[in-house]
């Protein structure tokens, strides 16, 4: 039986940069990284539309 004191954990992917521009390294990033959204280009028009076009 494994030992219950023992904890699952994630680690996040290396960074670069300092302070405000510290940002994830995106030669460390690979497809395993992120999350699978297959309607955030449709989310993004819907929210950003276009110079003259209105919000519905």
């Amino acid at each position: 039986m494994s030992d219950p004191r023992d904890k699952a954990a994630a680690t996040p992917p290396p960074t670069v940069g300092e302070g405000c521009l510290s940002r994830y390294d995106p030669q460390a990033l690979s497809d395993e990284d992120g999350t699978d959204f297959p309607g955030a280009e449709q989310l993004w028009e819907e929210t950003h539309p276009q110079e003259g076009d209105a919000l519905e």
